[in-house]
């Protein structure tokens, strides 16, 4: 019984066995927040990446230069297409940003997408701000898998983020009926 009289306190030795049942059995935790920065786990981003990509371009194969995708009330977000191979597309996702110096463009994150593999890997951005380095970085120098982890974890978050506020690309421009947020998607140039 709890203080209130009702019900079963949870105890802390069925914590501590459902934790080490959880190691045994291979599963990895998180701890404060910190996904494991493996091989397999990076490979699950790309995997993920593919998936948030191909909701937010349906027709990603059919896209070709510049795609821009505006939604009322968010900024515009450009998709250019670099280069097409044929089992590997690489292209340039941003926003543009009018300043004193001249438009920019930022993250521009440029994405590797592997059509056969079914993966999307962020191969380079220019985020003039340095990420935000949660407490469980363990070097002072990344690793290349871990620099790949945290390239590919800002792109999965910022898919998703345009995703949740509409962004969606289609081919060559179409117009297409949608809610009222969405208010077109166009080619440029």
């Amino acid at each position: 019984m709890n203080a209130r009289g009702k019900g079963r306190v949870s105890s802390a030795p069925s914590a501590l066995c459902y934790s080490v049942a959880m190691r045994y059995f291979g599963i990895q935790m998180r701890l404060n927040g910190c996904q494991p920065r493996t091989l397999a786990t990076l490979q699950e981003l790309q995997e993920s990446n593919y998936r948030r990509l191909l909701r937010l371009a349906p027709d990603l194969e059919l896209i070709r230069g510049t795609v821009v995708s505006r939604v009322a009330g968010a900024l515009d977000m450009y998709l250019v297409v670099e280069e097409r191979c044929r089992y590997t597309t690489t292209l340039m996702l941003t926003y543009r940003f009018e300043a004193e110096e001249g438009t920019i463009s930022e993250p521009n994150v440029r994405v590797r997408v592997y059509h056969d593999a079914r993966m999307a890997d962020a191969i380079s951005h220019s985020r003039r701000h340095p990420p935000h380095h949660a407490p469980c970085r363990r070097r002072q120098h990344p690793t290349e898998l871990e620099r790949k982890w945290e390239l590919n974890r800002f792109l999965q978050k910022w898919l998703g983020y345009g995703q949740h506020q509409g962004h969606l690309f289609l081919r060559y421009g179409e117009d297409f009926a949608a809610p009222a947020a969405r208010s077109a998607v166009s080619e440029v140039d």
